[in-house]
């Protein structure tokens, strides 16, 4: 009766013993976007896990703490105050097209345990044309790993500076065949500033030899000269040259793409040498 006694106690004993816990752990590194301008910025950052072997887990992003944000429209918040944001995105692909978020739905990573650190990259990006004023902005993000175990969380950063900055683009103009009369033609200067910049746009005399900007002439076969003119408005009246406050296109940005049309003109009654004539402008972008 007594080893009965004996033999229950050590079978409930070794019943009640709990299972080893499964536990993961994570860390992630600051997203720096650094200077933003009005063009698109692609930065990298990381979140690494550590998890046993054959452990299944799941990585997750949150919307960070701007108001209102999903994780489809993050946001940083600052400039202005404070009270200001820039959009930002996070992705989990290098090509930019799979949002990161923290639900199955919404795009988190998946992933088993090594027993080793995994690290994997956080692409993050800001879109062309943010409309946020200059200054300083930030965002905080929990990572959050989870699984058939206890969630385990790290936090991390992401940073920008919206500075004044400019990009400047443009196209071709070609004026088709010359016979002696009139012949019109546009191209368009396309410049992207960040909010509230201001800035000129000015075109230069172009590289035919004595040419100024209001003498232009494209080159052709043996130094021959067919003189035309550059405006900056529709009944070519205004010439469009290179110093500012004089000739230059004065605007603010926008944030957005703003284009500006160059009407090109071939005055009437030139005798010239037939033949390819040819002239490249520089159009210059002061802020």
């Amino acid at each position: 009766m007594i080893q009965k006694l004996v033999l229950a106690a050590l079978f409930l004993l070794c019943f009640a013993l709990p299972a080893e816990a499964v536990s993961c752990s994570t860390y992630a590194s600051s997203l720096v976007l650094g200077v933003y301008f009005g063009s698109t910025v692609d930065v990298t950052g990381s979140v690494t896990v550590v998890c046993p072997q054959g452990i299944a887990y799941n990585i997750g992003l949150n919307a960070g703490m701007g108001p209102g944000a999903t994780v489809y429209s993050r946001m940083m918040t600052g400039g202005n105050g404070g009270q200001s944001s820039l959009g930002y995105m996070l992705y989990s692909n290098a090509s930019y097209t799979s949002v990161w978020g923290n639900t199955s739905g919404t795009g988190w990573v998946t992933g088993t345990g090594t027993g080793s650190a995994q690290t994997y990259t956080i692409y993050g990006q800001i879109p062309a044309h943010e409309t946020s004023p200059l200054g300083s902005y930030t965002d905080t993000i929990t990572a959050s790993i989870t699984g058939n175990f206890s969630t385990v969380t790290a936090l991390f950063s992401v940073t920008a500076t919206v500075m004044s900055g400019c990009n400047i683009s443009a196209t071709p103009l070609s004026f088709g065949t010359y016979s002696g009369s009139i012949v019109n033609s546009t191209s368009t200067v396309s410049v992207s500033c960040t909010p509230s910049t201001v800035y000129n746009v000015g075109l230069n005399a172009g590289t035919a030899s004595g040419a100024t900007v209001t003498t232009r002439a494209m080159t052709g076969a043996g130094g021959a000269l067919l003189h035309y003119s550059l405006f900056s408005n529709s009944p070519m009246t205004v010439n469009w040259g290179q110093t500012v406050g004089s000739d230059t296109i004065s605007a603010t940005g926008s944030g957005a793409t703003q284009p500006f049309t160059v009407y090109g003109r071939i005055p009437a009654g030139q005798s010239v040498t037939p033949g390819s004539y040819t002239d490249t402008i520089t159009a210059t972008l002061t802020y």
